[in-house]
């Protein structure tokens, strides 16, 4: 693993010269190519410089504790060591996350469609609240909404809405939320006074 991720990091310096060399800049399609690969491989280059820094501190204390011999100094390299092994564990597997391969789908935008099922009123409220939902979240990631089509009802829910949903990453963020949901509740259209 370590071996790929220095052949990795060897890229990523490669292309940050070629994403500031003139030539490279002043043809734009080679220039964003550059800087797309450029980007994808940042996130996996911090986190292998800082596992590698990790294992460089790990390693350094272990020597002051194997040579020195004031206790003071002995005892600090201590508690630094197992401060730095219990942050070995998470940085590996967060570098085996990154390096997994990634759906060549993952940046692209993605269509929700919420249908409200049996239930009448009610379904169609349970739809607007997951319409509602989903827009709250796009917003957070700072997505934009495209209103596609929807019949809406008279109480304030959808029968059935679609939109698209615009932003780096939003088909690998909602690629998995499909099927049937239901919510089973006290109907806010019933007049029978129940909480």
């Amino acid at each position: 693993m370590l071996d790929k991720l220095q052949v990795l990091e060897d890229k990523y310096m490669d292309l940050t010269e070629k994403i500031s060399d003139m030539e490279v800049i002043n043809d734009q399609k080679v220039w964003q190519k550059y800087m797309k690969e450029h980007a994808d491989l940042e996130p996996i280059v911090n986190k292998y410089r800082e596992y590698r820094n990790v294992l460089n501190d790990l390693r350094e204390s272990k020597s002051i504790l194997e040579e020195e011999s004031d206790e003071e100094l002995r005892e600090l390299a201590k508690m630094e060591i197992s401060e730095l092994e219990g942050q070995v564990e998470p940085l590996e597997a967060e570098l085996k996350i990154l390096l997994l391969p990634k759906d060549p789908n993952d940046e692209k935008n993605v269509i929700v469609e919420i249908r409200g099922g049996a239930g009448g009123d009610e379904a169609a409220l349970f739809a607007g609240n997951l319409f509602r939902m989903y827009s709250r979240y796009a917003e957070r990631r700072r997505w934009k909404i495209e209103l596609l089509s929807a019949s809406d009802t008279g109480v304030g829910g959808y029968k059935e809405v679609s939109f698209l949903i615009k932003g780096k990453g939003a088909y690998s963020r909602l690629k998995y939320e499909s099927g049937v949901h239901r919510v089973q509740r006290i109907p806010a259209t019933e007049s029978g006074g129940r909480i």
